[in-house]
């Protein structure tokens, strides 16, 4: 059963200072040579595996100077290797030199490199088409070939068919194209503009918002004082005038209810007014005194 394979640069070919450094020695020599002479040099760039931008020799006046004589196939070969794919030099390869084992493998990397920045996650049925390829396993190789030479880092998934793009090099930008470039990064800074004042928009509104919720809370919570304060003044009322009540209920049942002695339900024996006075208020008889041992008792 197939499985996933998770390659990276661990084992580079080579580095990229180690790159530069190569084409910045091709293009010192190509600047002072002429005929075959640059022509060999324009042959090794291409055969170099290491290297994979082109476009500091492309520019190069004497370079140039190729596409309007009889070496402009080595011009169309150089121009392809910088910005074109292989499906391009498969579609007209009479435009082109006759390209070596080295060099379409390396232009089959560079093509590898164009689907990555376009697309993140490439089926193996557009990298099989784009490169011209029938087998799956030499697919592969050739992936894990490019990976080896450090212009694309990703991983295989050979059960899904797809290759993973983590990182890919750039490659050099066409003639006219910085115009594009600037339009799309334009346009971009207009997204981020539209974006920013759409928050700024949330930002006042919830601003807004906040402030009305804290008024309303404010008015909320100083509703709540006053009505404590009406609650508490009532309570207060109300056991003052439940005190009175009570006071006026008591007085009301004293009133009503004389105080009763044991004497008063006793019967009074009769007063000699003649003694006291008709107006001297009488002592009650005394109860005669039963003397001890007596049988008799008083009705």
């Amino acid at each position: 059963m197939t499985q996933d394979i998770l390659m990276s640069n661990d084992e580079p070919m080579a580095t990229n200072d180690a790159s530069r450094n190569q084409l910045n020695q091709h293009c010192t020599a190509a600047k002072s040579a002429q005929g075959a002479k640059l022509l060999d040099v324009v042959r090794q760039v291409l055969e170099a595996p290491s290297i994979y931008v082109f476009g500091e020799l492309l520019a190069l006046p004497n370079v140039q100077e190729l596409k309007d004589g009889p070496h402009i196939k080595y011009y169309n070969t150089l121009n392809l290797f910088a910005y074109g794919t292989y499906k391009q030099y498969r579609q007209q390869p009479s435009e082109y030199l006759e390209l070596t084992a080295t060099m379409q493998k390396k232009l089959q990397h560079l093509t590898i490199v164009s689907l990555a920045i376009k697309n993140k996650c490439i089926p193996y049925e557009v990298l099989l088409e784009e490169l011209e390829i029938n087998n799956v396993r030499h697919l592969e190789d050739v992936i894990i070939e490019a990976i080896y030479a450090d212009i694309i880092h990703g991983k295989l998934f050979q059960n899904n068919r797809f290759l993973e793009i983590d990182y890919a090099q750039g490659r050099d930008i066409p003639p006219g194209y910085t115009s594009k470039i600037a339009q799309t990064l334009q346009q971009w800074v207009d997204s981020c503009n539209t974006i920013s004042n759409c928050i700024d928009v949330q930002i006042t509104r919830a601003n807004f918002e906040k402030a009305k919720s804290l008024k309303n809370k404010e008015h909320i919570e100083q509703e709540i004082i006053n009505l404590k304060k009406v609650l508490k003044t009532q309570i207060t009322e109300n056991d003052d005038s439940m005190q009175v009540d009570t006071r006026e209920s008591s007085s009301m049942d004293v009133r009503r209810k004389p105080f009763k002695t044991k004497s008063s339900r006793l019967h009074h024996a009769p007063v000699d007014t003649q003694l006291y006075g008709a107006n001297h208020r009488p002592f009650p008889a005394k109860k005669p005194e039963v003397p001890s041992g007596s049988m008799n008792y008083l009705n």
